[in-house]
């Protein structure tokens, strides 16, 4: 079945492995992801991509230049595809950090962010919640491919298996605090659209507690009832100081 979380099964002749390239569309901020299935024998290893996303010569260049280790069998062809695969997750977390740096500058702006900084916002946390989806499991898929008494991983390829855990590590670890940088972004453009609307307020307020003034006395001098200074000058001009004075 396909769409299955990252994993390993230990079979009786095999070791099948699912994980998970990804990738961003150029010009866009949609992440795409492309599902690697893996049969691991003793002699051979044979991967199933569901399309072309990912890019298997990079992996046959990242075997050739290490012919050393080539000795060490479908072992050193295994860790060569995990090592690009989750390279590729290093690179994206790494141009959404990139992004969020980029949000971050725009939130102090001179000019105020529009609701395309909240939409860029969401879309960074859906990203980085997808990519927290597929990198997570792939610390039980190293920590299983380290264990011994599968006889995968050789006593020379224990330290680059063991990088690569680390490096998936750290993936995780880095998505974790991105996500919680965009929730602190997207509180603080709330907080700054609520501060800009109580300083709009305050100016209204201001305003209308002015030009309430004015209303009163004129409304007050507008009444058809005779009243001392009424249709005289001093009327107006006792009207008038009055005005300015409680302005």
């Amino acid at each position: 079945h396909d769409r299955q979380r990252p994993k390993l099964d230990v079979y009786d002749s095999h070791l099948f492995l699912a994980v998970y390239a990804v990738r961003l569309e150029p010009g866009s901020d949609i992440l795409r992801s492309t599902e690697i299935d893996v049969f691991v024998t003793r002699q051979a290893l044979v991967t199933v991509r569901e399309n072309d996303g990912f890019d298997i010569d990079e992996v046959v260049k990242a075997w050739d230049s290490r012919p050393q280790l080539a000795g060490n069998g479908v072992g050193y062809l295994l860790y060569g595809l995990l090592d690009q695969v989750v390279d590729g997750h290093f690179d994206i977390v790494q141009a959404l950090d990139g992004q969020i740096e980029e949000l971050e500058d725009r939130l102090f702006d001179d000019t105020p962010p529009g609701s395309d900084l909240q939409r860029h916002a969401f879309a960074l946390r859906k990203n980085l919640v997808g990519l927290r989806r597929l990198v997570l499991p792939m610390r039980e898929v190293l920590a299983a491919l380290l264990r011994r008494d599968l006889h995968v991983v050789e006593p020379a390829l224990a330290p680059y298996y063991q990088d690569v855990f680390d490096h998936v590590l750290r993936v995780t670890e880095w998505t974790d605090s991105l996500r919680d940088l965009v929730s602190n972004i997207r509180e603080t453009h709330l907080s700054q659209q609520g501060y800009r609307l109580n300083t709009i307020m305050k100016k209204i307020t201001g305003v209308a507690a002015v030009v309430a003034v004015p209303t009163m006395v004129f409304g007050f001098y507008g009444q058809n009832v005779p009243f001392p200074g009424s249709e005289q000058p001093v009327g107006f001009w006792t009207s008038t100081i009055v005005t300015a004075l409680a302005c």
